[in-house]
């Protein structure tokens, strides 16, 4: 397991916080739903372990078309093709560092471009940055369990802070996180790249324990005290899960919480394919109520399920 990498300064910070306009205007943040499944159901191909990020080299119109559509759909946030983006991942397509590194960066104008495609609203751009355990392509970050020391973590992950800080995101995504040392250190050098906020949230195994195993309510109380972490919550769980969670990330803080489900299926990592049967019904509602405040969509989800969560958020009650 990661180990524990010691305690870290925890005093808020006053850096510009890029939801709260959004929060003011609306009370709620509604994000974009699946990249990678809306991209292959698009017919981009998603075979290799560089999943989503392989696209931004094959077919990189592609993305901006679909970041475009979840703006027309709603979304006020669009998250980075680069969830699984890494200098080593991409070394297995034949690029070196800088080509990576500009791969990244580009992952950011896509979803920059979106506003001027559809003449709308500029939304937010958040930088995808998922675990390490994503970029091994056999479904670790559902489990945690890898062994990786924080010198090769910190070697993954700066990289791909630097690239994205330096294209401008506006905040980060710390997304599908099965364990807190992860967090923690990735955590640490945002801190030490600059003052760019972000939203945390992990995976989880069932309402109160994270993929690795550890308590959701402890990693939460842990993560919300870090002076960049603007909202912390949960993604790619089953809908019938989200309710509960948020309870226990709600005992753990009082920042606005994020939730992002999945369909309900389940990634087989054998197969790799979703496997089971969607949930049909998501309640965002019941999530604002229980203190969402960022609330959208992970995998298998597509821009028609933010357009009915935009429509679903859109009463008065909840403008703040």
């Amino acid at each position: 397991m990661i180990p524990d990498l010691g305690p870290r300064m925890r005093t808020r910070t006053s850096s510009p916080d890029p939801l709260a306009p959004v929060l003011r205007g609306h009370g709620v943040v509604v994000l974009d739903g699946g990249l990678a499944t809306e991209l292959e159901r698009r017919g981009a191909r998603l075979d290799d372990a560089l999943w989503s990020a392989g696209v931004l080299l094959d077919r990189p119109a592609l993305i901006a078309e679909v970041h475009a559509d979840y703006v027309r759909a709603g979304a006020d946030v669009l998250t980075t093709a680069s969830y699984q983006a890494s200098v080593e991942g991409f070394a297995t397509r034949g690029l070196d560092r800088e080509a990576a590194l500009a791969a990244m960066r580009s992952s950011v104008r896509l979803a920059r471009s979106a506003g001027d495609r559809t003449g709308g609203p500029v939304p937010l751009v958040a930088g995808s940055l998922g675990p390490r355990g994503a970029a091994l392509a056999d479904g670790s970050e559902y489990r945690g369990g890898y062994d990786i020391s924080p010198a090769r973590l910190t070697e993954f992950h700066r990289p791909r802070i630097e690239a994205l800080s330096e294209a401008g995101v506006d905040l980060f995504a710390l997304e599908t996180m099965p364990v807190l040392g992860e967090v923690d250190l990735v955590l640490d050098l945002l801190a030490r790249a600059g003052t760019v906020p972000a939203w945390v949230s992990f995976s989880c195994r069932d309402a109160r324990t994270l993929a690795g195993g550890e308590s959701l309510r402890e990693a939460v109380r842990v993560v919300a005290r870090h002076p960049l972490v603007l909202a912390v919550g949960i993604n790619c769980v089953p809908p019938d899960l989200v309710a509960d969670a948020l309870r226990a990330c709600r005992e753990a803080t009082d920042l606005p919480l994020v939730c992002y489900p999945n369909s309900g299926e389940r990634w087989h990592p054998g197969r790799r394919a979703w496997v089971g049967d969607p949930q049909d019904r998501l309640d965002p509602v019941t999530w604002y109520d229980l203190g969402a405040r960022l609330i959208g969509g992970c995998c298998r989800t597509t821009p028609a399920t933010i357009a009915a969560l935009r429509r679903a958020l859109a009463a008065p009650a909840r403008r703040s």
